[in-house]
């Protein structure tokens, strides 16, 4: 998984949008008493470290912390991080100096480092910068209390193993940025693929699913609590699979996806990321049987030319991911296929960059999340190949990518004029407290003007009438007709 989501920024900015956040963080405040000690937490990347957080705040909690949304009040200050771009380590490393700085004016404050970035620069941070006393790595988050108190006492805090077990099943997570409707299920951890470009195998461990009872609870639990959609993440979901000890059942991924659909017909279901050399046809029939199990897979492609495919060891060509594609549009023909894109990796020339560029065109995808190569040291890519296509190149190719996506997803939106989706309203427009915001089955997002009697976690219809390439406008109408 090649993403840095700019959808996905810190937890912190998504709270200060969601005055559900807001009421939450007042709440834990208000009844945690004046000799709580407070965390704050942000996070950075992929899904995977939003649901860590949630796990993180959960196992904090338990040890007499509440959750505080103002940095300068935190006795505890965490950054859960990313290792997939350099980009991101340049964010964390400029967040570390500002929370040096809130330390120096807090003393007692602890500052900590969680995530994929810890093993890699751990003593970076510990010894050369002196920036944290906490360096936590993501399969060691149940020893955040003792790793607290040792630091406490005036030494690191330092736990980096890497596990072949841990799967956080028995916490229930502390949904810090909730909007009370759409919530992330963490189904298993680590990746087994090696793709050349990619550090997470490095930074997350072998691949462990999940037990699949603990996961239908968790949906379940969220259900009766209001919320009305859930995403199952992993690095790989399609390659989940748990075996019941007591019968010798086993559960793929398809199998867990219908026994979390049957929670309810009212609870929504989505999935990312799927690796298309995993997605099966069991998977894509499951979907297109239950209503409430979304018509979008995002599919990353990640270079639409065959020879730099194989340099990036993804397993399959060109041809075999189009002929991927033409059978998802077979089985649910009115799925939403989104991607990942990277530009100008090792050797990657004119010709072949107009393969990835073809590619969007062919798979018409509703939207993509789009980069240039960064070489991450320890990777495959980085021990075998040069970097050797200049950054001006890798921009321009870049530029080019997003320029065709823009033109391909607006195409993509035109084509709902006039269509009528059933949208899950997730609460107020950014730009309107008069308009609601919700989400279709294809994972798009949508804006309306608000009616009477309805509010957040609802369901309604809305017919469309306006489309940008990110957004569909409409209004609410009866039914499916429109």
């Amino acid at each position: 998984m090649y993403d840095n989501n700019p959808t996905l920024v810190g937890i912190q900015k998504k709270i200060d949008e969601s005055r559900q956040g807001e009421a939450f963080y007042r709440e834990q405040a208000e009844g945690a008493g004046q000799s709580s000690k407070r965390f704050y937490i942000e996070s950075y990347g992929c899904q995977m470290n939003f649901s860590d957080s949630e796990i993180v705040a959960s196992i904090l909690a338990d040890s007499g912390y509440q959750p505080t949304r103002f940095l300068e009040e935190a006795d505890l200050i965490l950054i859960n991080t990313c290792s997939i771009r350099e980009k991101a380590e340049e964010t964390v490393r400029k967040r570390l100096r500002i929370f040096d700085k809130v330390k120096g004016q807090r003393p007692g404050t602890l500052v900590g480092v969680l995530g994929c970035m810890a093993e890699r620069l751990k003593s970076k941070f510990l010894e050369e910068e002196k920036l944290v006393d906490l360096v936590v790595g993501p399969d060691a988050y149940r020893d955040l209390p003792s790793l607290i108190g040792t630091a406490e006492d005036g030494d690191k805090g330092i736990n980096v193993f890497l596990s072949r077990e841990e799967t956080y099943a028995d916490i229930s997570p502390l949904r810090l940025d909730s909007n009370g409707v759409a919530a992330f299920i963490s189904i298993m951890r680590g990746c087994d693929n090696m793709c050349s470009f990619c550090v997470v195998p490095f930074t997350r461990g072998r691949e462990r699913s999940r037990n699949a009872f603990s996961i239908v609870a968790e949906a379940a639990g969220l259900f009766e609590k209001g919320y009305r959609e859930v995403t199952l993440l992993g690095q790989n979901v399609d390659s989940y699979k748990w075996e019941n000890p007591e019968d010798g059942e086993r559960v793929t991924f398809a199998r867990l996806l219908e026994m979390v659909a049957k929670v309810s017909p009212e609870l929504r279901v989505r999935f990312s990321t799927s690796h298309p050399k995993d997605i099966t046809d069991e998977v894509l029939f499951t979907i297109a049987r239950y209503e409430n199990i979304c018509s979008y897979i995002h599919l990353p492609v990640q270079s639409g030319n065959s020879r730099i495919l194989e340099l990036m060891n993804r397993t399959y060509g060109r041809e075999w991911y189009m002929n991927k594609v033409r059978r998802i549009y077979e089985v649910i023909p009115d799925c939403a296929i989104s991607s990942d894109i990277i530009t100008g990796f090792c050797t990657e020339t004119e010709e072949e960059h107009q393969d990835t560029l073809s590619m969007i065109e062919f798979a018409r995808y509703s939207m993509s999340y789009m980069f240039y190569y960064s070489e991450r040291p320890g990777t495959l890519a980085a021990r075998k190949y040069e970097d050797d296509v200049p950054m001006k190149v890798k921009k321009r190719r870049l530029q080019e990518v997003i320029r065709l996506q823009t033109q391909v997803s607006f195409q993509h939106n035109l084509k709902d004029i006039g269509k009528a989706f059933k949208v899950l309203i997730e609460g107020d427009s950014k730009r309107s407290d008069k308009d609601f915001k919700g989400r279709n089955s294809q994972n798009k997002m949508v804006v309306f003007p608000k009616v009477e009697g309805l509010k957040p976690g609802d369901y309604c219809y809305v017919k469309i009438n306006k489309a940008t390439s990110a957004t569909l406008k409409g209004e609410i109408v009866e039914g499916p007709e429109g």
